[in-house]
């Protein structure tokens, strides 16, 4: 196939998936009362995983970097309806914790941006899928379990359980061991991973609320690159 054509066709399913996985969440928040945390969790953890298409992507054409589009779009759609959306947008339920539409302008807003820097300038680079996959499962699985399951807590910048703590390792850990294995195979390095795994949980652990989806990635490239 024209490496153009594949990628473009690509593109054009992170787009079904992305806007799917939305109107599926806003169904079950509307229709089943899903916790709107909860939807904004899974939102989260389903963004992360959207590297996965990155499989499909022809690397040998410019056009590899449409795998971006979608956060692209995202950008301005979060920027838009962080600013104007109505309380029953489908974002608005879906992607905040609150019902309150100014959230899209700080975590989600945040991952989104993260996401087009490791789709563009760590295109298919360990540091990359590493930061990503640790971002979108690892802080997303975190706040599920300790909310819900977290007996012990700690407070730094703001207020964590150890249950959360751990459920973000292993989350963290599964995830980059995982998405690296499918993309970049001869990259991975269970050792590496299992270093990096700890230093984003030290790190979520002493991140305030909404920042955390900056820091964690931040620290992660950087370690990736410099120290491990």
């Amino acid at each position: 196939m024209n490496p153009f054509i594949q990628n473009l066709i690509v593109t054009a399913l992170t787009f079904i998936y992305v806007f799917g996985l939305v109107a599926l969440l806003n169904f079950c928040v509307t229709r089943f009362n899903l916790p709107q945390d909860i939807s904004r969790k899974i939102t989260h953890i389903g963004a992360g995983s959207i590297i996965g298409f990155l499989v499909f992507y022809n690397d040998y054409h410019w056009s590899k970097y449409l795998n971006v589009t979608i956060f692209i779009v995202w950008i301005i759609l979060l920027i838009q309806k962080g600013l104007f959306a109505s309380d029953d947008d489908e974002a608005v339920k879906t992607m905040t914790r609150t019902g309150d539409k100014k959230e899209l302008l700080k975590g989600p807003l945040y991952f989104v941006i993260v996401a087009t820097i490791c789709g563009s300038l760590f295109y298919k680079t360990f540091p990359g899928i590493v930061a990503i996959a640790i971002l979108g499962w690892g802080d997303g699985i975190a706040p599920i379990i300790g909310s819900r399951y977290g007996k012990f807590k700690y407070e730094l910048l703001s207020s964590k359980s150890v249950e959360g703590s751990l459920s973000m390792f292993v989350a963290a850990f599964t995830a980059s061991v995982f998405f690296v294995w499918l993309i970049i195979p001869n990259e991975l390095d269970i050792t590496r991973i299992l270093l990096l795994s700890v230093i984003a949980t030290v790190v979520e652990a002493c991140s305030p609320k909404e920042i955390d989806n900056l820091l964690i990635p931040s620290v992660v490239i950087l370690a990736a690159m410099t120290i491990i």
